[in-house]
């Protein structure tokens, strides 16, 4: 009995659908994960992911690689990154589940430029401020009758996101100031997040920041070791790769989603960048 019914589609937790406000802010433990059903399936969010693990031991799968937290963590995970629960025990966690809309502009561009991120250990005295925040922003989460509600809560989320970044930041090493190949290669990166299904040609991308796909090349090549070319195929491999996993749309069906209408082409393209055939990864990954 190796092939179970899968879905037609990545279920996505819409925020709207579970908060007027567009933010979340919850205290989670082991018994209201495991009562969750959906957070153990694979699913996105429509909206960005912050978790503060206080105690016990995850084991949480991100876009194919496992992370297993065992110490106090602090994680975010931007929209769309496919992710499940495959094991908690003795957790007590913080989550802050918010749109687009409610975060600061400014911060919103940092978060773009560093996700996808992985977990982070926190030092005593980072523990202690991220504490303070989440339970600052859960306790005006709770404060729904005060009339300025909204703008208290969305100003306590920013301030938890702004320390969020901050540890990503310290953590990659990142400076206040960054070199032209960084900004345009952060750049390239936000729009390649927006229009890999319909923009697949390099110049594409170059024409929308207003440089020739040579000096774009070269930025990326400098800052990442990888050609525009390579980028762009990678990102479209793994959304095929998420949904050869994760639904049961066939092969054609998933290129055409991803905008490669010439289906052998998509096929050959695969097998090359990842080594094994589209149908070969899917028995692989459901076996």
């Amino acid at each position: 009995m190796k092939n179970k019914k899968r879905n037609t589609t990545i279920p996505t937790r819409v925020i709207s659908e579970e908060s007027v406000s567009g933010i979340i802010v919850a205290k989670e433990t082991s018994e209201g994960l495991q009562s969750d059903e959906r957070a153990k399936l694979p699913h996105r969010h429509d909206a960005h992911f912050f978790v503060l693990q206080e105690k016990g031991v995850s084991l949480t799968e991100i876009d194919f690689e496992d992370h297993l937290i065992e110490t106090p963590t602090v994680l975010y995970q931007a929209p769309n990154q496919v992710h499940r629960a495959l094991k908690v025990e003795n957790i007590e966690l913080l989550m802050l589940i918010i749109n687009d809309e409610n975060i600061n502009a400014n911060y919103l561009k940092l978060l773009q430029s560093i996700a996808p991120t992985k977990p982070i250990q926190l030092l005593r005295s980072d523990l202690e401020a991220m504490e303070n925040l989440f339970l600052s922003c859960l306790y005006l989460y709770q404060r729904k009758e005060d009339k300025l509600f909204s703008s208290q809560l969305r100003d306590g989320c920013n301030a938890l996101i702004a320390l969020t970044i901050s540890l990503y930041m310290r953590q990659s090493k990142a400076t206040k100031t960054s070199s032209r190949f960084e900004i345009i290669e952060k750049s390239f990166t936000e729009l390649l997040e927006q229009k890999f299904v319909s923009l697949k040609r390099p110049s594409d991308y170059a024409n929308l920041l207003n440089i020739s796909t040579s000096y774009l090349n070269e930025c990326i090549k400098n800052v990442t070791g990888f050609s525009v070319t390579h980028r762009i195929k990678q990102r479209n491999i793994l959304e095929a790769k998420r949904l050869l996993y994760h639904t049961n749309k066939s092969v054609k069906e998933i290129a055409s989603e991803l905008g490669y209408k010439d289906y052998p082409y998509f096929s050959r393209l695969f097998t090359k960048e990842v080594g094994t055939t589209a149908q070969t990864f899917r028995n692989k990954k459901q076996g």
